[in-house]
């Protein structure tokens, strides 16, 4: 089993900067993948921002390319989402997950990933 506690949503003005972080815990070693995912109330869940723990390959939603920034510290178990140039539109809860499987597809895909954490709220707005 893996747990991912998430800290650091907040409000922020469009234009802005915030950074979400997660701390992974229990049998980190089977996490294949760890990332980010969003969900806007109505929306579906979707993928921001995903890396391999081991290859380090990392994978962006277009919609937060050159903005957002991951980032994962094996040594401490923590993985970073810096968000820049926030827009309203980035507004959702934003998620911790990690997943087993190892393959290089489907790497943003919220079906695919196995343990979540509850989220942190994240609103942009003037």
């Amino acid at each position: 089993q893996v747990q991912l506690q998430e800290s650091g949503g907040g409000f922020v003005q469009p234009g802005g900067s915030l950074r979400v972080d997660c701390v992974v815990s229990g049998d980190t070693d089977s996490a294949a993948f760890v990332g980010w995912f969003r969900q806007a109330p109505g929306n579906e869940r979707e993928g921001v921002a995903t890396i391999a723990t081991r290859s380090r390959f990392i994978y962006y939603s277009d919609s937060v390319k050159g903005r957002f920034t991951i980032s994962h510290d094996s040594a401490k178990n923590t993985l970073y989402l810096q968000m820049n140039s926030l827009k309203p539109e980035d507004t959702a809860m934003y998620y911790c997950a990690a997943r087993r499987a190892p393959f290089l597809t489907q790497t943003l895909s919220a079906t695919t990933y196995d343990y979540w954490g509850r989220g942190t709220q994240v609103t942009v707005s003037s």
